[in-house]
């Protein structure tokens, strides 16, 4: 049989991360490519505790169908949450629960993202949102990425486009290159869309990994005419498995967000919605992120401290201040594909930073690395081949 699949889903690829993770699959492989939490940052007592506690407490709420918008108690405290730890007021806007923070970029694009209108992103930028911007069929349009944040002037050129209905950014610890944008470029992007009428899509799930520099205000915190989508996660400070995330919008964004929310799941996974609410409300938030950025701090110190002394010193690297990635850029002209594939001969996966464009053909001489998932030992391990590699090579 022949099948004659969707327009939408034909033209998309196999997430070349994915792709690559199959590697990880082999014990024997040092997982630096993959992009999971580290294992001992799970609280894994707590929901050892909590998850037994609500089936016996309230097993057919746990078990019964519930509202799109989200489990009552958990909006509560993630509007909570959002006003008194992210510091966004929650006055002009509304809050709708979702299944992962990607289903945030699906419903921003279902709700303003016709056929051949133009979204812009972050170049290089997170592939799982660029593949679902893909789908939509838009003119997916990446921006230059600087050391602190978005080249502003290239927004501004790209922003004065027709039909530029969205900016995707990741303004904390970016996924891949773990850059933070700068507070100016952050007030700088606000003020672009609401001069050009665009709607920026913040995503954050790294935020409150930080484990190095200061704090920088979100741009929904400076958002006053509503332009601005705001997406949050548990899966980084609690566990990806939950699959459940927010957005805060203004209110008409939300309310057509839960109409395309009906269409996909009809609602977030209600057990984990409970759960995370009773974790909310009993873990000591503040002393868990503290513990958690510290397992993160200690390990992209390691391997910082490793790449500086194995590498080639033509081989560059950010120095991220928090998340899970930094991104390695090799010397002009060297054969970065090439490099990747033999580093997974040598038993280390990476992610090529091609994986990363919004235009895949374009050249790119980087690649990404992720410290969270791999042990210390194997951080140690893997980036002395990486580094013999480069030594060899360039």
């Amino acid at each position: 049989m022949e099948y004659q699949f969707s327009n939408r889903i034909s033209s998309l690829q196999p997430s070349l991360v994915r792709e690559i993770l199959k590697a990880t699959a082999n014990p024997e492989v040092i997982p630096f490519a993959a992009g999971n939490p580290a294992p001992d940052a799970f609280p894994v007592a707590e929901m050892q505790r909590i998850i037994p506690e609500i089936l016996r407490e309230n097993p057919i709420g746990a078990l019964q169908y519930s509202i799109t918008e989200g489990y009552g108690p958990l909006r509560d405290a993630c509007k909570a949450l959002v006003e008194n730890h992210y510091h966004i007021p929650m006055r002009d806007n509304e809050l709708i629960v979702i299944s992962g923070a990607q289903q945030g970029a699906d419903l921003a694009s279902k709700i303003f993202v016709n056929e051949g209108d133009t979204v812009l992103c972050e170049d290089p930028s997170f592939i799982g949102c660029l593949n679902c911007f893909r789908s939509y069929h838009c003119n997916l349009v990446g921006i230059e990425m600087e050391q602190d944040g978005v080249n502003l002037e290239k927004l501004e050129e790209a922003m004065r486009q027709p039909n530029v209905k969205l900016f995707y950014t990741i303004p904390n610890f970016q996924n891949p290159t773990g850059i933070t944008t700068s507070e100016y470029k952050r007030r700088e992007i606000l003020r672009l869309a609401n001069k050009y009428h665009v709607m920026v899509l913040e995503d954050n799930p790294y935020g409150d990994l930080r484990f190095a520099g200061q704090p920088v205000p979100s741009i929904k915190s400076m958002d006053e005419n509503g332009m601005v989508i705001y997406v949050g996660s548990f899966s980084k400070i609690l566990a990806p498995g939950v699959r459940v995330g927010f957005v805060v919008a203004p209110k008409p964004v939300i309310a057509k967000m839960t109409v395309g929310k009906q269409c996909a799941d009809v609602h977030t996974n209600i057990l984990a919605q409970m759960a995370c609410e009773r974790w909310l409300a009993g873990s000591g938030l503040e002393e868990h992120l503290a513990r958690i950025a510290a397992i993160y701090g200690k390990k992209c110190r390691l391997m910082l401290d490793c790449i500086q002394q194995e590498f080639a010193p033509s081989v560059q690297y950010t120095t991220p201040e928090g998340g899970l990635f930094l991104w390695c850029t090799l010397p002009e002209g060297a054969d970065m594909l090439g490099f990747c594939n033999k580093a997974v001969e040598k038993k280390v996966a990476v992610v090529p930073g091609i994986a990363f464009l919004a235009d895949e053909s374009s050249p790119c001489q980087s690649f990404r690395m992720n410290f969270s998932t791999p042990t210390d030992e194997a951080i140690v391990k893997g980036v002395k081949i990486l580094g013999q590699l480069t030594k060899e090579l360039f």
